[in-house]
């Protein structure tokens, strides 16, 4: 933005200062003269000689401003330079601090986002915004890193698919004989591989922007739905599915929440046992929220690889023969859609094999006046 040239804030706080000063100058030289006039004893405003009238007190009272007038004039004037020269050695230290952080400003501005201002000292306004002005950076280069693994990930994820329709073309281009039935089958496959994963990412990117209406959902009534419609897949893995709990309103995205419950439930039934694997659902309604609980058997999990889980196209174990090949989002787009409606996701390896995913999300709408 283009701002037309003015007085530093430097300048203007010393300007105030000796402005400030001088003013408090001239207000206690006013109580001083108005004061030694009323105190003086009256003898002393009488001229020697005189019949004891007032007469000379006027005279008197002219000699006394002679004499006080250039003193008071000489303070003044010292207090002017003393108050110039302080408040710029005052307004400088005052404002080392902003001038740290407007140089970090400078620097992230360009994409340099690893600087931090680091401010020493006790807490004080500046230093509290220093601090924060840190966390922000440490955040966002969080975020930016995220979004770089995220991008590189993604295209890799999605060459993958398209590299290999690419090979399978070329195959039947250099051989006309080859049969067109598994040709065009495996090319099906591929596709709707590729489908999933942009629709799976589009999903991502809208939980993220939180475009979505908020209604009143019961969360038991999305497990048992999502657990329903998953039943056959795992009825021929051998799974066992079960689900309990009791009503548990909360606020959000019905068509969201009921994503975030069939990942959780799809991903515990992939990543279980190859047979006689078990899947627990569970919702509960605390006095701080919605909860919904999903765990499974499985193999064992490192607490340190439970909480990569979460990042996008991060895979904790190999599927069961499910014939489901995944993209690796599902985990990330329920973290998402959890942190689009205020709440969080806790992963937790069991000691016994397996994992548990703990959704907690508010009972009503923290952005909401009821």
């Amino acid at each position: 933005m283009n701002r037309p040239p003015g007085l530093s804030v430097r300048l203007r706080l010393t300007l105030s200062y000796a402005g400030f000063l001088t003013l408090a100058g001239v207000l206690l030289l006013a109580v001083v003269w108005v004061f030694l006039l009323r105190y003086v004893p009256e003898r002393a405003l009488i001229i020697p000689g005189s019949t004891g009238s007032t007469d000379g007190v006027f005279p008197v009272r002219s000699n006394l401003l002679q004499v006080f007038a250039p003193r008071a004039a000489a303070v003044l004037a010292f207090l002017l330079v003393f108050g110039l020269v302080g408040g710029w050695v005052l307004a400088g230290r005052m404002l080392a601090p902003l001038t740290r952080i407007t140089d970090a400003t400078r620097l992230a501005s360009t994409g340099s986002l690893s600087h931090r201002i680091r401010l020493p000292g006790r807490t004080d306004e500046f230093r509290e915004l220093a601090d924060a002005f840190d966390t922000m950076l440490a955040r966002l280069e969080a975020h930016v890193g995220e979004q770089q693994r995220f991008a590189a990930n993604a295209s890799h994820e999605l060459r993958t698919p398209l590299a290999v329709s690419k090979a399978l073309l070329d195959v039947a281009r250099s051989d006309p004989e080859r049969d067109r039935g598994e040709l065009i089958d495996r090319l099906h496959a591929v596709n709707t591989r590729a489908i999933d994963l942009t629709e799976a990412l589009l999903l991502l990117s809208r939980a993220k922007q939180r475009s979505f209406t908020r209604e009143r959902v019961d969360l038991s009534l999305l497990a048992e739905e999502a657990t329903e419609s998953l039943l056959p897949l795992a009825e021929r893995q051998g799974i066992t599915v079960e689900t309990s709990g009791d009503i548990t309103p909360t606020t959000g995205s019905k068509a969201l929440l009921l994503q975030l419950t069939t990942n959780l439930v799809q991903n515990a039934i992939v990543h279980n046992l190859p047979a006689r694997g078990t899947v627990w659902v569970n919702t509960s309604a605390r006095p701080s929220g919605a909860v919904l609980t999903v765990e499974n058997t499985g193999e064992r999990i490192a607490p340190e690889l439970a909480a990569t889980l979460t990042e996008p196209f991060q895979r904790g174990t190999e599927r069961t023969r499910t014939g489901h090949a995944g993209a690796g989002l599902g985990l990330a787009i329920a973290e998402t859609i959890a942190h689009a409606h205020d709440g969080a996701l806790t992963l937790t390896p069991r000691s016994t094999g397996g994992i548990r995913v703990t959704v907690e999300l508010p009972a009503k709408d923290p952005h909401s006046d009821a």
